[in-house]
């Protein structure tokens, strides 16, 4: 019952989380939000830094400055379930779903099939937490995100599901309304770290000056295709919203 909806506490936000493994190894900045994010399983995968992120995140707390920056090593799963009805929560890193297993072990529930990547992830289970840094859509879906406006997933291939037997579409998108949020914003496929970083920046400049939230990502995204050499697709349809569409007050 969106009546009994509470109101959301400051924004939330997850940015270039420390995978782990063999990040300090790696000197290139990685201009993609790409890793291997449809493989068979979360073991065969190894999540790139996403360093870009922490720029993306400064960006959106310039315009909402209350809101909260988990980065780093505070960018954990432990950290992401205690979130209490965030009125925005914005999680800017690798998204992936497990693509159907040849093997005879399969994992049935689409649920857990797709999920995050956070802090620790490329440690697999290594963490004093007790997590394993994968925050799976099974998992999402306990989160408390009652009074919540707005979750945007701003990495890879989060709106991906599975379609079974009349079940509907599973996977993150799926498991974050079923958490509660009343709006979700996520991508398709693959994107660039420095046009993302401006399509949300607009993004937000639009929800603060009190445009609906349909409405701000459409006009974030013309914003772009207007840019010299970004009229192709890849840079700004990448990004989908669903659910309520009024602006963050409601006002229709």
């Amino acid at each position: 019952n969106l009546s009994q909806r509470k109101h959301g506490t400051p924004p939330v936000i997850f940015s270039n989380p420390a995978f782990g493994g063999q990040e300090a190894a790696i000197t290139k900045t990685n201009s993609n939000r790409r890793s291997v994010t449809a493989s068979r399983s979360v073991s065969e995968t190894y999540f790139a830094p996403l360093d870009a992120t922490k720029d993306e995140a400064l960006g959106i707390q310039q315009v909402f400055p209350e809101a909260r920056v988990f980065s780093g090593t505070e960018a954990t799963e432990a950290n992401l379930k205690t979130a209490e009805n965030p009125k925005i929560l914005h999680i800017a890193t690798h998204g992936f779903f497990l693509e159907n297993s040849t093997r005879k072990v399969e994992i049935e529930n689409p649920l857990l099939r797709s999920g995050i990547a956070l802090a620790g992830a490329n440690r697999r289970g290594k963490l004093a937490s007790g997590d394993d840094g994968i925050l799976t859509a099974l998992e999402a879906s306990g989160l408390n995100l009652w009074g919540t406006k707005l979750v945007v997933l701003s990495a890879c291939d989060t709106g991906l599901g599975e379609v079974k037997n009349g079940e509907g579409v599973y996977g993150l998108r799926r498991a974050f309304m079923l958490a509660g949020t009343e709006s979700l914003v996520m991508s398709l496929w693959s994107v660039s770290d420095y046009t993302t970083r401006d399509l949300m920046t607009r993004f937000y400049k639009n929800l603060k000056a009190g445009k609906g939230r349909g409405e701000s990502l459409h006009l974030a995204q013309l914003d772009i295709l207007k840019q010299k050499g970004r009229q192709h697709p890849f840079y700004w349809a990448a990004f989908i919203h669903t659910g309520e569409w009024a602006n963050l007050d409601g006002k229709r």
